[in-house]
């Protein structure tokens, strides 16, 4: 049963008022009103948007049109703040609570979202694995649940993460709320999983699948076989798309020969991937978000929640793992509406490197049981000489190989372990799940993971529209021909 609310403001002047915008962009507007009951019952919905479409207005006014509090599900502890900060400088009450913040703040934090003195308060999924957070929370007053990025409740999603798949059970702990699930990359598999897993089926929600509209992007596909034609596609891009851009790679190692061969040629950049401390992630981020013509050398680690509306270029110079995730990373392109090129360098030999990246992204049944025996029975030894013990204990010698670290961030998500192997403070909290020492469901995931890779090449290899290949993996079977693409229109790109 839907608790009655009752609005404090209209959508359209928060929008002017708050934001800044005299005006909705594409379905903004019709979403806002379906969540606040305009001319009827509030609904539910699921919310299928391009990166830089507006996703975020979809739940933030109606937050501040609300008599409730909104409760905003993310993933990411630096997406959330990134948007909290932004919505602070807008004089707009909302916070988050995540293990950045010290206990004694995310107490006094969620009581004032309790107490209805925050607007908007933004929390992981982890956040609901607290006892103290659960009574908590549930008696506050919220009239609208926000799932964002809600691709990671699906095990078929490209971001997987457990604590989303419970999400269904939080949300009738905190009294079934009007929930808008967000995402801009799900297949029409993951969109009934998301329905599914949050229980929205039987609330009759509705899906909203806005397209892909973004008309400015012109998609393009280059074959090259070596690594000087790599650089030289770069500068050549450089020239015809003056302005800032990313380039994105799928390894770190990639990304550094790069970044040398780039400084070689005296082209100044900035770069950004997981090796990197995390004062040097941000320094590296807010250059690049206040400088002009910046160029960004990233792993995919890099782009989420970044608004920098003059990106003139995506370039990918590696085969990208996924569909979804070359999809939302090209979304960082042309945000202020104007020509933006999103370019993908094929070469042959990063197929190999794809396919290895993805065994090691899927650590087999034997490799995550003996790992988790370590943790177990090694603990002190563990703690005290830290990832070069496990590595040399596991017998693997792959510079390359990440599938510790996968293992590692797999135990976290889902709460078989505490603390990590870098400060020396890791223990084993919980029982290898399922989901983990079950060959079948491995094997099964990682043939996923090819699938995924396979639609790459796939796409790649179009000899149609790109735009319309993107959209019929994503379940919209009547995008026209974009006339942007080096399909519809080679002329730009020969």
């Amino acid at each position: 049963m839907q608790i009655p609310v009752s609005l404090t403001n209209a959508p359209l002047d928060v929008l002017r008022s708050r934001f800044g915008y005299e005006s909705f962009r594409g379905r903004q507007e019709y979403i806002i009103n379906r969540l606040l009951g305009a001319g009827g019952e509030r609904r539910s919905m699921l919310v299928l948007m391009p990166t830089g479409g507006g996703k975020s207005l979809c739940y933030q006014i109606p937050a501040l049109c609300l008599e409730g509090g909104t409760l905003v599900i993310s993933p990411l502890i630096a997406l959330m703040q990134d948007q909290v900060d932004a919505l602070r400088r807008r004089n707009i009450p909302a916070s988050f609570i995540n293990s950045t913040v010290s206990r004694e703040e995310r107490e006094t934090r969620l009581e004032r979202f309790v107490a209805g003195e925050t607007k908007l308060l933004y929390v992981t999924p982890e956040r609901f694995r607290r006892t103290e957070f659960v009574e908590r929370i549930r008696q506050a007053r919220i009239d609208l649940l926000a799932v964002d990025e809600a691709h990671c409740i699906s095990e078929w999603g490209h971001d997987f993460r457990p604590d989303y798949s419970r999400l269904g059970e939080f949300r009738e702990i905190i009294g079934i709320p009007v929930t808008v699930a967000l995402t801009a990359t799900a297949t029409p598999e993951v969109q009934q999983d998301i329905l599914l897993r949050l229980g929205l089926h039987g609330d009759g929600a509705e899906v909203i699948h806005q397209g892909i509209e973004r008309p400015n992007l012109r998609l393009e596909g280059r074959e090259i076989f070596n690594e000087r034609e790599k650089v030289d596609a770069i500068v050549e891009v450089m020239g015809r798309y003056p302005g800032s851009g990313i380039i994105y790679f799928s390894l770190i190692g990639t990304l550094e020969e790069f970044s040398e061969m780039l400084r070689g040629r005296r082209i100044p950049h900035e770069i950004y991937h997981g090796r990197l401390s995390a004062a040097q992630r941000r320094s590296a981020q807010r250059r690049f978000i206040e400088g002009r013509d910046m160029l960004m050398l990233a792993t995919n680690a890099f782009g989420m929640g970044i608004d920098k509306p003059d990106i003139r270029f995506i370039l990918h110079a590696e085969v990208p793992s996924s569909l979804e995730s070359y999809y939302q990373e090209i979304g960082r392109a042309g945000r202020d509406g104007h020509a933006s090129l999103c370019l993908l360098l094929y070469d042959q030999e990063d197929l190999h490197i794809q396919m290895d990246f993805i065994k090691w992204s899927n650590p087999n049944a034997n490799f995550n049981a003996r790992l988790y025996g370590l943790l177990q029975g090694n603990t002190a030894q563990v703690n005290a000489l830290g990832l070069e013990y496990l590595r040399e204990e596991l017998n693997f010698r792959n510079r390359r190989d990440f599938r510790l670290e996968t293992a590692l961030g797999l135990f976290d998500r889902y709460g078989v372990i505490e603390g990590s192997v870098e400060e020396r403070n890791i223990r084993v909290t919980g029982e290898l799940p399922d989901e983990l020492q079950e060959e079948e469901l491995l094997e099964e995931k990682l043939a996923r993971a090819n699938r995924k890779l396979l639609s790459v090449v796939q796409y790649f290899r179009r000899e149609e529209c790109r735009r319309v290949f993107i959209a019929e993996y994503f379940g919209v079977h009547d995008e026209p021909p974009c006339g942007n693409c080096d399909i519809c229109d080679p002329g730009e790109s020969e």
